[in-house]
């Protein structure tokens, strides 16, 4: 059965302790002299308030384990409160008053997917801003993974959060503890985020929008200070943020194997060679496509290429590009990205390269079947075997995944959307990426969309971010059977 008390209990904490974060943008409303403190001031409260006393009614919950159960209702209901509560800063300022708005950008920030609605990104805020790019920084690693460090020590167990906070297939555990895996993971996230935010400063960048872009960056998010994302800074800034946003998408298992000189666990891993080789192999590509297309200059062909894949292979969604410009055959290749995703283990979203590297690999293992029936051969990950339960939650989720875009993409056309905007946002939503196609193109945002699709598309965001099964289970019978 359900624990109640105590899913309401880490829901306080996690409502209260993001009330907490609102208040990191304070220094540069007083700085800057912005005038939405108060705004702040009233949306933290609140929350810090409402968390609180969640907490406090329920501090007699049985909190000795959590059970899986458990972990995949917090985990959903976690990216739900903390969106319900993360927008009103928006609402208090006046930033986006319309409160479907503000859930929208909240959600989008939260989930990493970076589709706004904002039409003058330059006119907000410097504090409000600075929580908008925080939602994308907290929810890239995870609340949840950040949680489970200082979970325990109030009594909470969090091996099962992490389980449903990570449900890709083929997790890294880097320490038998989970506390100090989240804690691993978090100090290589901080590290990234700071070593990014100083290099952009170099770039001339303020720190302001140095350290909002980084946050962006590392969480693959693609939140931007600027109306027009990264399109009018420099090509130095433009290539700093390329390579953060690659080092983004690869497994941050690897990152700890890089600081302790473990190399050969990098260029021993299949997926991150894969992966290197879909952004190099789509690069050179779209270079050329470029170059003989549309007369572009050998440098700015290759820049604009290399980012775009990577931002769109990462699900960051940052621009400097209007790809929907391209030649038919170049934007149809950004459109089959869309379906990729970044590594396991990574901040990216979409359907993971591990997963697609492993349909390729069960495609060729079946043709030889055919060739020799009584043959037992496994799909080999890493010189392993994987496990055929695995090999098949694999293509389960491809073909849910695909139905999901199809069904979604019918019902964005129902309520006005036209064809190729709807495919567009859906996308650009279930796979955590932000700009999309059509009317929610590069050059555009989602103000447009109606109500009811914002809602829509925000749960799709939250499915993306949490890979489906998580949301999905809930839906189920058996979830809430005995």
């Amino acid at each position: 059965m359900i624990n109640i008390k105590v899913v309401i209990n880490v829901l306080g904490l996690l409502v209260a302790l993001s009330g907490a974060l609102m208040l990191a943008g304070l220094p540069f409303s007083w700085y800057h002299d912005s005038r939405d403190q108060w705004a702040i001031l009233a949306a933290s409260g609140l929350t810090i308030a409402t968390g609180v006393v969640a907490w406090r009614a329920t501090h007699n919950a049985d909190r000795t384990a959590i059970g899986k159960r458990d972990g995949y209702l917090i985990v959903t209901l976690g990216w739900v409160v903390m969106s319900l509560f993360g927008a009103l800063p928006f609402v208090f300022s006046g930033a986006i008053p319309n409160y479907t708005d503000a859930f929208f950008e909240t959600m989008s920030g939260f989930t990493t997917t970076g589709a706004s609605v904002l039409n003058d990104i330059e006119s907000i805020s410097e504090g409000i801003l600075f929580w908008r790019s925080m939602t994308h920084w907290i929810g890239g690693m995870g609340i949840i993974v950040l949680s489970i460090a200082i979970l325990p020590i109030l009594g909470i167990g969090g091996m099962q959060l992490f389980i449903a906070e990570v449900p890709g297939p083929t997790p890294d555990k880097i320490h038998p503890r989970v506390k100090e895996t989240a804690k691993r993971l978090w100090v290589i996230y901080v590290m990234l985020t700071l070593a990014e935010t100083a290099l952009l400063m170099l770039g001339d960048m303020s720190l302001f929008d140095a350290l909002n872009h980084s946050m962006a960056t590392m969480a693959t998010g693609g939140f931007s200070t600027r109306q027009d994302s990264i399109t009018s800074f420099s090509p130095y800034i433009q290539y700093v943020i390329a390579v953060f946003m690659f080092l983004a998408g690869v497994n941050f298992a690897l990152h700890y194997f890089a600081l302790k000189t473990r190399y050969e666990r990098i260029w021993g891993n299949e997926e991150f060679k894969f992966y290197s080789a879909v952004v190099l192999i789509v690069t050179l590509i779209l270079t050329v496509g470029l170059i003989i297309n549309h007369n572009h200059p050998i440098e700015q062909a290759f820049r604009d290429s290399l980012f775009t894949t990577l931002t769109i292979v990462t699900t960051t969604g940052f621009v400097t590009a209007d790809y929907e410009v391209w030649v038919t055959p170049l934007l149809f290749m950004v459109f089959i990205l869309m379906f990729t995703g970044g590594s396991s283990g990574s901040t990216g979203g979409g359907i993971k390269m591990v997963r697609l590297l492993i349909i390729i690999k069960n495609g060729l293992v079946e043709l030889k079947r055919l060739i020799h029936p009584r043959a037992v051969i496994p799909v080999r990950l890493n010189n392993r075997a994987v496990p055929s339960n695995i090999v098949s939650n694999i293509l389960a989720f491809f073909v849910l995944y695909l139905l999901i875009f199809l069904v979604s993409s019918l019902f964005m056309t129902i309520i006005g959307l036209d064809f190729l905007s709807a495919m567009g946002s859906v996308i650009a939503s279930l796979g955590n990426i932000g700009p999309g196609l059509g009317d929610v193109g590069p050059t555009d945002n989602y103000a447009t969309i109606p109500h009811a699709g914002k809602w829509f598309l925000s749960f799709l965001m939250l499915l993306g971010r949490l890979e489906l099964f998580t949301v999905l289970v809930l839906s189920t019978p058996t979830y809430w059977g005995k």
